[in-house]
């Protein structure tokens, strides 16, 4: 397996599993390797293009490090129910960008709320002064998942609202 330079993270009912090259790969091509415990209905879109945003980055920038994409899988059995991650590097300011998604079977169990928080930790021990996300006007769903997890509005134009998280970098 292909050496990324962060752990997985862990939450109380989840592991959001680091995502490799290789792996980002197998998820474009929806197949997967031998080790690989896909849920049923993953990957979807989301993951694919959040795969597809990963292999980007890398080209772009190099190994992602900390803020690189994660494949979340349930700690009770290893199946990967959705996806998780950074958008790229810190910018000027120390903020990265964060996005998540979940297989229809695994939402509304409080999953993404779980791993949106797994990642803010992670984001704030590895340095970045905060985070932010956005969503759809109409996603009430991934509003409530953002404010679940600490975040708070900051704004909101005719088609996104924002969110933002933010604390001292230690």
């Amino acid at each position: 397996m292909e050496e990324t330079s962060t752990d997985p993270i862990p939450t109380p009912r989840l592991l959001l599993r680091p995502l490799d090259r290789a792996g980002a790969r197998r998820i474009l091509a929806g197949r997967p390797g031998p080790a690989d415990r896909w849920g049923p209905g993953y990957p979807d879109a989301g993951d694919r293009a959040g795969a597809e945003r990963f292999l980007r980055v890398w080209a772009e920038h190099g190994e992602p490090g900390p803020f690189g994409a994660y494949e979340i899988l349930l700690r009770a059995d290893g199946r990967a129910i959705g996806g998780a991650g950074f958008h790229g590097p810190a910018d000027a300011r120390g903020r990265v960008t964060v996005g998540y998604g979940l297989v229809p079977a695994a939402r509304g169990l409080g999953y993404a709320a779980e791993a949106l928080r797994g990642l803010l930790e992670h984001a704030r021990r590895h340095g970045a002064r905060g985070v932010d996300g956005d969503t759809d006007l109409t996603n009430t769903a991934s509003q409530r998942v953002m404010a679940a997890a600490g975040m708070r509005c900051v704004r909101q134009d005719g088609r996104l609202r924002y969110y933002a998280a933010s604390w001292t970098a230690r």
